[in-house]
């Protein structure tokens, strides 16, 4: 007997949904590869709020019913690859270290030292100055709540 299939509902983050016609014994791997071809290292799937990280899970072991949504991202670029070799085992602190990251942080330390240095020696900091530090923190708020409010 041929065994049933269920429609699951695949949906991006543009609110856009695709119908994926499965079978409760398929993997996420095999979900992936049929309805996202080339780009399944690039696919993240979400269940639930779950990341699907195993691709070998079979989705009846998830429990998936008929119609439900699975949350799918695709990012643009495809992860690196694992490093080979005698470096493979390199430093994973200097790995994880994103120096973009830190530039928020160190801007508003920056920013409030001259801050500081305004408030406590006032009659260094000529009027000019003083509106060009107000003009920068502006312009630096409005970049930054633009920035993460997305």
């Amino acid at each position: 007997p041929a065994e049933p299939t269920m429609v699951l509902r695949l949906k991006f983050l543009n609110d856009t949904e695709r119908l994926a016609r499965v079978r409760p014994d398929d993997t996420v791997g095999a979900l992936k590869r049929a309805y996202f071809p080339g780009q399944e290292q690039q696919v993240r799937l979400i269940y639930q709020g779950q990341l699907l990280r195993d691709d070998t899970q079979s989705l009846a072991a998830l429990h998936l019913a008929h119609n439900s949504v699975l949350h799918c991202h695709i990012s643009q670029h495809s992860p690196a690859p694992a490093p080979t070799g005698p470096h493979a085992s390199a430093d994973p602190v200097h790995a994880a270290l994103n120096v973009g990251s830190l530039m928020l942080p160190l801007f508003v330390l920056m920013l409030a030292v001259l801050w500081y240095f305004q408030l406590q020696y006032r009659h260094v900091f000529t009027a000019t100055a003083t509106t060009f530090l107000a003009g920068l923190t502006l312009l630096f708020s409005f970049m930054a709540f633009t920035m993460y409010r997305r």
